[in-house]
């Protein structure tokens, strides 16, 4: 019995797989990066994003504080960030109408709570 050589490997199938995980992964990742809370970011000449093991503070316009998409308070957000590693990054995602004075109180806890690793997200300009 003579068996028959393979001249090739058919390598379509494979391809076809690779393909689609790596499309599951881009639509995962995008909705990953883009957050749960909806602010409009403001613009800056590049954009900078942190790592996502990051904790997220969020100010939505009015003034609503998120603690990794939880919504808390400006004392339980001083609380919840005790408890918080020093060497966590904290990214800080607030919105472009957001009042100055909500922006500086979440900036003056963690700036007294001695994070040493802190970003604000913003968009880039195009």
């Amino acid at each position: 019995m003579d068996e028959k050589e393979f001249d090739y490997m058919n390598v379509i199938p494979l391809v076809d797989v690779m393909l689609v995980l790596f499309t599951i992964v881009l639509m995962t990742s995008t909705f990953i990066a883009s957050g749960g809370i909806p602010v409009e970011l403001p613009k800056a000449s590049k954009n900078y994003e942190e790592t996502s093991k990051a904790q997220t503070v969020a100010i939505e316009k009015n003034g609503g504080i998120f603690l990794n998409s939880t919504p808390v308070t400006i004392d339980k957000l001083k609380d919840s960030m005790k408890l918080i590693g020093r060497d966590m990054p904290i990214l800080i995602r607030a919105d472009k109408a957001v009042s100055v004075q909500a922006f500086v109180d979440v900036l003056d806890i963690v700036k007294n709570l001695g994070f040493r690793k802190v970003s604000l997200q913003t968009q880039e300009r195009k």
